[in-house]
């Protein structure tokens, strides 16, 4: 649930008994997403219906909601996007509108076009804009005709992957080959020649048509070493039209953010009304109603290209409305009720600074975040902590499955200054407490912490530039070495580290999943693990004595065997038994959270055996191929 530690920290939902809008809004969607709007429609005064999976039937929107309807099997194709489901479940419960979160059917105009016909307002923006926005190649073309700075590229959809190639070659590599209709980082790859060309034609395909229901792709010019800032608009139905300033989004992996700031340390206020103008030109050209995100690429000397337009909630709205102190939920809902802007664009601020991390439920030292799955045993938001909120969907107790996102929360903290904010998301995600499934948590500690993020010089290549090698997590230094060796020896006994004497103190309560200590003098929040994330052992004189002359476990020869990385499907298998492979070569694909991943051989040999098939579903760890 989404609380804030003070008042500052909070969006305004400033409730008008006056201000009619609906009775009774379906939230078409699931996990934080369906709890925020869920919260908002409370302090208005908006009854709730939750619509849900067969396994999402204990879920937290489902306990928050007034209604809950089941509309079908976990599979999102059969649930939270089976139209006929949601429109009977609409019909039944007497909903008079719906709100579509993000992602699943937020931007299908099909679904808004249902919804008009059925005269239920979709809360959002009309069939039009949708359609004009959603597709990323009509959308540049409505951008360059509003004036907005757009990327060179070609304006069409490909064909296959051999024009894909002749494309290319005409813009120039490196390119960018993305799914027209897509968003969310599904569907996109970088090509810097004619082979990653051909493959990432085949798999943004495969993608675009698995989320989307939509394989269409385009190709663009990709600007190297880019940030990615986006500005938030809001509009009316009257022809009003507001940006409410800038997210930076430029950390990401796989094309997928995962902490984001507002504002931008790089903007300066000539740049940051240019890139609000352009935004407010492009909803004003497609006549846009309703809360949208225009986003831009921008490059070291702050040119700034049009990327594409969100027409719905962006995931990080929340940072927005911190330094805004705008609901903008509420917004969405009094928009579509027809109510005019009440703001003029002088009296949108820029109020302190705010500060999201994507918390998922994800193996950071896996390409930066492979999916991990299994049940919250143990689950504690750090929400005691001043300017602090957690927008989650999850409890103790919870299942985080292979069917749907694996974020966890939106960790936001808030501050006067970024120096602040920046403080207080190092403490909150040190007493942030998630147990059960692993997480990216240590990933995010060390982001925040690094010299390049805290001195602002970041880019969309900001992890693969720190992190070259893959995220190897924190490397103590040889004074938290002795920290962390004394704070374990102290839960037995008091200790000499290396000669040096080391002193301990605190409230000794091993009941407690935080242990708040101080170590000489400096005080210190640590969690207890059964497994730590750094390898300790407090042994008594005997044991350390045999346990030298213990032998090691041989590491497993990974070059002869593949495992699956993560949890996931089986899309394809590309050998059998007896072939030959070259290193590289792909053996099979893996889709886990609708991103296919490709399994490649790690040397030249003959395939021995074959342990899996398409339509198989594989745990992380388990056999797929031996090679001789």
């Amino acid at each position: 649930m989404q609380r804030c530690g003070v008042i500052i920290c909070r969006y305004s939902t400033v409730y008008d008994p006056n201000e009619k809008t609906f009775d009774k809004i379906l939230i078409a969607n699931r996990g934080e997403i369906a709890c925020r709007v869920i919260k908002t429609c409370k302090k208005m005064g908006i009854k709730t219906v939750a619509v849900h999976s067969d396994v999402d039937s204990s879920a937290v929107h489902v306990k928050m909601a007034d209604e809950a309807v089941c509309v079908g099997p976990a599979p999102t194709s059969k649930s939270y996007l089976n139209m006929d489901a949601i429109m009977n479940a609409i019909k039944q419960t007497g909903a008079q509108a719906v709100h579509p979160g993000y992602g699943f059917l937020s931007e299908n105009k099909e679904f808004a076009k249902r919804l008009e016909a059925e005269g239920v307002t979709f809360i959002g923006p009309d069939t039009h804009a949708i359609q004009a926005m959603g597709d990323k190649i009509e959308s540049k073309l409505i951008a360059k005709a509003a004036k907005v700075n757009t990327i060179p590229g070609f304006d069409g959809v490909v064909k296959d992957a051999e024009e894909a190639v002749k494309i290319a070659g005409e813009i120039g590599y490196p390119v960018m080959i993305k799914a027209s209709a897509g968003g969310g980082g599904k569907g996109m790859r970088i090509a810097w020649n004619d082979e990653e060309t051909r493959e990432g034609f085949r798999f943004s395909s495969q993608e675009a048509a698995s989320s989307f229901g939509d394989d269409r792709l385009l190709i663009e010019k990709f600007i190297d070493n880019p940030r990615h800032i986006e500005i938030q608009v809001l509009a009316d139905k009257h022809g009003n039209a507001l940006w409410l300033n800038e997210r930076e989004c430029s950390i990401q992996r796989r094309n997928q953010k995962v902490v984001e700031e507002a504002p931008s340390t790089f903007l300066d206020p000539d740049t940051r009304r240019a890139m609000g103008e352009q935004a407010v030109s492009l909803a004003k050209a497609v006549k846009y109603s309703s809360a949208g995100t225009v986003e831009f690429l921008v490059d070291t000397k702050k040119n700034f290209y049009f990327l594409e337009m969100n027409t719905r909630l962006q995931v990080e709205h929340p940072i927005t409305e911190c330094i805004t102190g705008l609901d903008l939920v509420q917004q969405m809902i009094l928009i579509a009720k027809g109510y005019k802007l009440q703001q003029k664009q002088s009296d949108i601020p820029i109020n302190g600074w705010a500060i999201e991390s994507r918390v998922y439920a994800e193996d950071p030292y896996k390409s930066f975040g492979l999916p991990s799955i299994g049940r919250l045993s143990q689950y504690q938001e750090p929400l005691d902590l001043p300017n602090v909120r957690v927008d989650s969907g999850i409890q103790e107790g919870s299942d985080i499955s292979i069917y749907y996102d694996p974020m966890i929360s939106k960790l936001v903290t808030y501050g006067k200054t970024r120096e602040e904010a920046l403080k207080k998301m190092e403490e909150a995600l040190d007493n942030y407490v998630i147990r059960g499934v692993t997480h990216n948590i240590p990933l995010l500690r060390e982001i925040i912490v690094h010299p390049r993020f805290v001195s602002g010089d970041i880019s969309t290549k900001f992890l693969p530039e720190v992190y070259p090698d893959g995220f190897k997590g924190h490397m103590l230094t040889a004074g938290e070495r002795r920290e962390l060796l004394a704070t374990a020896a102290a839960l037995y006994v008091a200790v000499e580290i290396d000669g040096e004497k080391v002193e301990v103190s605190g409230e000794w309560n091993l009941a407690s999943a935080l242990l708040p200590i101080t170590i000489n003098g400096k005080h210190r929040n640590l969690q207890v693990y059964k497994h730590t994330y750094f390898k300790l052992r407090v042994l008594s004189k005997l044991a350390a004595y045999l346990s030298k002359h213990m032998p090691e476990k041989i590491p497993e020869d990974t070059s002869s065997i593949l495992r699956s990385p993560m949890p996931g499907s089986v899309v394809a298998v590309s050998v059998k038994p007896g072939d030959n492979v070259a290193e590289g070569q792909e053996i099979c694909v893996i889709e886990a959270m609708k991103m296919q991943n490709s399994m490649t051989a790690a040397k030249t040999a003959k395939v021995k055996s074959v342990h899996c098939k398409a339509g198989d579903t594989v745990g992380e760890g388990d056999l797929l191929v031996e090679l001789e």
